[in-house]
């Protein structure tokens, strides 16, 4: 049988330090600051990790195996099981990926509202309740559920390959059918729209020279941010006219994909003072753009320095030390800031709009669409389908290159 909820270690304060803390196996286990919603979690994980190993013990012990299928598995449990199994499938290049962070956060009401319910007694039902407190407490948006509903999904499917569920339940939960548009209380998120260009070249002034490349690199090219910040000399082809830079690990490739990009005259020439870097080093680097800004800070100085201030050393270790990269959070934060940094000298009439990354793609996909057409269009945002045959992928790079030499 399983533990009874009584008999699960209590919640407790550690007067001495102020800290959350739970005895387990007769040690105590420090959670954080007292009443934290971190704490919390923490005391969330580790009691289940306890239950668990006090529940195979007792497995074992009656020659029952953990990997069948059992009817005393719980879903704090099953997540439990879970989580070791996608920290290590949901690696890229060694590091954990973003969707690992999605799934923990699209398990987390799945854990609150059923963490000690038997995984036997989950259905569609329990599904739709954990649905409707996505809209209703979380107030997220309908097409943020859909997707956390969908990774709750995948996790009984993995149950059920593993045969810690009933092979009927993952069925049954496919039976719940998404929300759409218009029928239910979900609010709906603005879909992503082009951004004036006007407010774009407003920005570049306010912002390092080398985002201000990588900003008009990516309307140039219609490239996703995440392509702008990888980009390396050792994976663009500058042989011919048209430069094409060659994605070997990007979004669609577990797809079988082939992600190549076009770069023109203009992009070349945006690009050319980063390109003589080591080959496999990255083009855009934010220590650059640290060393322009202590270089303006320096220059805009009115007083000047105190013999003891041109005399001090820099840390030899920060702890917050920048990185040999760009990645698509920093590169957005850097556009935030130069927008802010630009609505400080206008007036309240003349603002500039928050704009993202995201908007330029759009922006450049809109003025080729009405220069070249729907399907040029379509090749240089690299929307290709898995079942296009390799003479149109062909076809669609001589495209490609053909916008890249007039216009990119």
């Amino acid at each position: 049988m399983p533990l009874s909820p009584k008999k699960t270690p209590a919640y407790c304060l550690h007067k001495a330090s102020g800290r959350a803390v739970v005895r387990l196996n007769g040690r105590d286990c420090y959670l954080g600051a007292y009443r934290s919603v971190e704490s919390y979690e923490e005391y969330d994980r580790l009691t289940s990790e306890w239950r668990l190993q006090r529940h195979q013990t007792r497995e074992s012990d009656s020659q029952f195996s953990p990997t069948s299928s059992s009817p005393h598995l719980t879903i704090n449990e099953l997540i439990l099981r879970y989580g070791r199994f996608a920290e290590g499938y949901y690696v890229k290049n060694g590091e954990v990926t973003q969707e690992f962070s999605e799934m923990k956060l699209a398990l987390r009401p799945l854990r609150k509202l059923f963490g000690r319910t038997f995984v036997r007694d989950f259905g569609p039902l329990s599904l739709k309740k954990i649905r409707q407190h996505m809209i209703e407490v979380d107030d997220l948006s309908r097409g943020v559920i859909n997707n956390r509903i969908n990774r709750i999904r995948r996790v009984f499917k993995w149950a059920v390959s593993e045969e810690l569920a009933p092979p009927g339940m993952y069925e049954g939960l496919r039976a719940v059918a998404g929300l759409r548009y218009g029928r239910t209380s979900a609010r709906e998120m603005e879909p992503v729209k082009p951004v004036a260009l006007e407010w774009v070249d407003a920005v570049l002034p306010y912002v390092s020279p080398t985002i201000a490349a990588m900003i008009q690199l990516q309307y140039l090219t219609a490239m996703r941010p995440c392509e702008v910040v990888a980009m390396r000399p050792c994976d663009i082809d500058m042989s011919g006219d048209v430069w094409i830079y060659e994605l070997l690990d990007h979004k669609n490739r577990w797809r079988g994909h082939e992600r190549m990009i076009a770069v023109g005259p203009k992009a070349q020439l945006i690009i050319q003072p980063f390109i003589s870097r080591k080959s496999d080093s990255f083009l855009f680097s934010p220590i650059e753009s640290e060393e322009w800004r202590n270089s303006q800070r320096r220059n805009n100085r009115i007083t000047p320095m105190t013999p003891s201030q041109a005399q001090r050393k820099a840390k030899s270790s920060s702890k917050r030390p920048k990185r040999d990269r760009y990645d698509v959070h920093s590169f957005r934060r850097a556009i935030t800031y130069g927008i802010k940094k630009a609505n400080k000298d206008r007036d309240e009439h003349q603002q500039i709009p928050h704009w993202t990354p995201l908007q330029l793609r759009h922006t450049r996909a809109t003025d080729v669409r009405k220069e070249y057409g729907i399907e040029a269009a379509q090749v240089v945002l690299g929307h290709v389908r898995a079942d296009v045959t390799q003479i149109y992928a062909e076809r669609n790079l001589e495209s490609a290159m053909n916008v890249a030499k007039h216009s990119g």
